[in-house]
């Protein structure tokens, strides 16, 4: 049904929230239809809000070969910055992400942003800011959603390093910005155990 995702798994807003952890553990088993990904993703990307409806997130979903290649190319350009003698536990995190399902990529449309900073002066100096804070949105959506449905993600962030050779590997516009990576597979380890600053130092109440 347009403009409505079905989920097949029910859980309420809340448990969905707590679910989404960093998961490292990853295989490349697959877990729902390509499909259904192409949906939930879809989705994200149409209803996530933007500063002024701007609408400038970009995302492209590497699957199998391409997946695959991101990190191999990530690796390489790892290998050229990265001491040999410290390099392993640098290949041991590529070999995780590389081993599972897919990757998507989050970028902004700068020639968007660029846009309403020209027609709207006034806030000129806000349109980056709130479209750093949009991505944001779109990653915790995206991320969240690929929980509900089995998949385990991380959020990496290789970029600038690696943003020419994606840009010219994938036929990606140049106004289009890198600003994170989700490697996404079947969990095959829990996420670890997480520990929590006293909400009365984090929250404030006025009433």
């Amino acid at each position: 049904m347009e403009g409505f995702l079905v989920m097949e798994k029910q859980k309420d807003f809340y448990t969905a929230v707590e679910g989404r952890r960093s998961i490292y553990a990853i295989s490349n088993e697959q877990v729902i239809s390509d499909e259904k990904l192409h949906e939930i993703i879809n989705h994200a990307v149409k209803h996530t809000p933007s500063a002024f409806n701007s609408q400038t997130a970009r995302v492209v979903v590497l699957l199998g070969d391409h997946h695959k290649k991101l990190w191999s190319m990530t690796t390489d350009a790892l290998k050229a910055i990265v001491p040999a003698d410290n390099f392993e536990s640098t290949q041991q995190k590529m070999d995780m992400f590389g081993a599972g399902y897919g990757t998507v990529l989050f970028f902004e449309d700068e020639d968007v942003v660029k846009g309403l900073q020209e027609q709207f002066a006034l806030y000129a100096d806000n349109f980056p800011i709130w479209s750093q804070q949009s991505s944001g949105m779109h990653q915790f959506v995206v991320w969240t959603a690929l929980e509900l449905e089995g998949y385990g993600a991380t959020l990496q962030h290789y970029n600038p390093l690696i943003d020419d050779a994606v840009k010219a590997e994938w036929s990606i516009p140049a106004n289009w910005k890198l600003i994170a990576q989700m490697p996404f597979g079947k969990p095959v380890a829990p996420a670890g155990v997480k520990e929590f600053k006293p909400l009365e130092d984090r929250v404030k109440y006025f009433k």
